[in-house]
């Protein structure tokens, strides 16, 4: 295990691996009880695996968007639970229990789980009981849940990806994702059809197929996600600057924009991140120790 609050070489190095996580839930962060503990997959199919013991004294957890779909089990020991969560498309309560520690898998954007036979769209702002989507893996899924040890719990769900594989976007949709990171959200489809030979009305049909969403809603997500990356890392950072580089009409659409989908403002939401340590509070884990 790193922990990247020794040395400034260590968090150096560590917040440039960070930056290669797009799909970030930083109410997660800021409610575990110490640290929030993570893995980048070497599967790209996945974001990465986490863990935390959620500490809600303080103040309640949201879902903000991120166009992903997070398996998030409950490792309560009397009663462990597991739930497939969709993307939400504005700030949701995230409906943690004080003081249970929780064990999670966020997919690549686009990216359904194999053993899953539910639409893109069927999952969207929802939070669905995993056992019963799923009853042929309850067995492996409650030995996840009622595992102490995060790598193994890795190992685990690895078993249950090997099994059937994800059901990954089209190439059209995975074109689009890539030109809508790559432009921070602010892509325009009507672009895109030079390069593609699609036309919008194709490019967006499919898109909707592939994510539940259109590309625009996708594009709002980006841009948060973007926002909340920038803020978290950048001591100086003005908000009018952040918020004509990503696109936005002005500062007052920004503003509006982020308190929606982060549920505060970009002034108190970096307040809160400098008050609560927030990126010494995430360590990262390395699969290598899931087999030694």
């Amino acid at each position: 295990m790193l922990n990247v609050s020794n040395g400034n070489k260590s968090k150096a190095l560590f917040y440039k691996k960070l930056t290669h996580i797009q799909l970030e839930q930083p109410w997660f962060v800021l409610s575990a009880e110490n640290h929030y503990d993570f893995i980048i997959s070497e599967d790209h199919a996945i974001s990465h695996f986490y863990t935390f013991e959620a500490d809600l004294s303080d103040s309640a957890t949201f879902a903000i968007p991120d166009g992903a779909i997070d398996i998030l089990f409950d490792c309560d020991q009397t009663n462990p639970s597991a739930k497939i969560c969709g993307s939400t498309l504005q700030a949701s309560s995230a409906h943690l229990k004080h003081k249970h520690r929780y064990f999670g898998v966020r997919f690549a954007a686009g990216v359904l789980p194999g053993f899953l036979t539910l639409a893109a769209a069927e999952l969207v702002n929802q939070e669905l009981n995993l056992f019963e989507l799923s009853p042929e893996n309850e067995s492996l899924f409650f030995r996840i849940a009622n595992n102490t040890k995060f790598l193994s719990q890795v190992s685990l769900f690895t078993q249950i990806l090997n099994i059937k594989p994800h059901r990954k976007p089209s190439i059209i949709t995975r074109n689009l994702i890539r030109e809508i990171h790559e432009t921070q959200g602010n892509l325009r489809i009507k672009k895109l059809e030079e390069h593609v030979g699609y036309t919008s009305r194709t490019l967006q049909r499919q898109f909707q197929n592939d994510m539940g969403m259109s590309p625009k809603a996708f594009s709002r997500i980006v841009r948060c996600q973007m926002a909340i990356h920038n803020i978290s890392r950048l001591e100086e950072l003005a908000f009018s600057e952040l918020a004509s580089n990503l696109g936005f009409s002005d500062q007052s659409h920004f503003q509006r924009e982020f308190k929606k989908l982060v549920s505060t403002t970009p002034l108190n939401y970096q307040r809160r991140i400098k008050q609560r340590h927030y990126l010494e509070r995430i360590r990262q884990n390395f699969l290598l120790d899931v087999f030694e």
